[in-house]
């Protein structure tokens, strides 16, 4: 490789702005049983999530869902089988995108190292989401303590059927060799 070129780098730009996949449905609209589920696990105790005759007297005139469920209204339901083989991802990923770009590499380590959460407007029930994904960056190729790799960001939007945004979730992974791992700088090597 000449000093200052990078062609895995340069086989990733052209996923830069583009989708990752194909934009999808959310399995189920907004509903009381799931915020039900979420606000039990998290002891969450705002009524205006459940207590209807309490919410209808707020600002939002009804339930709605805590904001931070966003990202699980539209998560797909999970192929169990073939889980291992994917690395642990719920779905086979059908598109050519900078993931299975990086796979095919030799960068099949993925660490989630950030996400970021915007709400634009709180959540009802009924609301059924439409989730779309598109590439927001691909850094240069980088060194860290889990080897050489790539910080892949992309942006998912949440829209309503008639194209409201509701709320968008930036999502970086670092995609590295495991190759690459200097183990002597690994705590505890000697």
């Amino acid at each position: 490789m000449a000093e200052g070129t990078d062609p895995v780098r340069e086989k990733l730009e052209k996923f830069v702005g583009k989708p990752m996949g194909e934009s999808s449905a959310a399995p189920d609209p907004v509903n009381v049983p799931m915020i039900r589920h979420w606000v039990d696990a998290l002891n969450d105790q705002n009524p205006v999530y459940l207590d209807e005759e309490f919410a209808e007297k707020t600002r939002f005139g009804g339930i709605v869902a805590p904001p931070a469920m966003l990202q699980a209204w539209g998560m797909p339901r999970p192929k169990i089988e073939g889980i291992a083989e994917r690395g642990g991802a719920p779905s086979e990923m059908k598109s050519e995108n900078p993931i299975t770009a990086l796979d095919e590499e030799g960068y099949v380590g993925t660490l989630a190292t950030n996400s970021e959460l915007e709400f634009v407007r709180y959540l009802r029930p009924g609301d059924h989401l439409h989730v779309s994904n598109a590439v927001d960056s691909i850094s240069d190729q980088k060194t860290t303590g889990m080897g050489k790799g790539y910080f892949v960001t992309w942006i998912t939007t949440y829209t309503t059927p008639d194209g409201e945004v509701v709320g968008r979730q930036l999502f970086r992974v670092f995609k590295f060799d495991p190759s690459t791992i200097d183990l002597s700088k690994l705590k505890g090597a000697s």
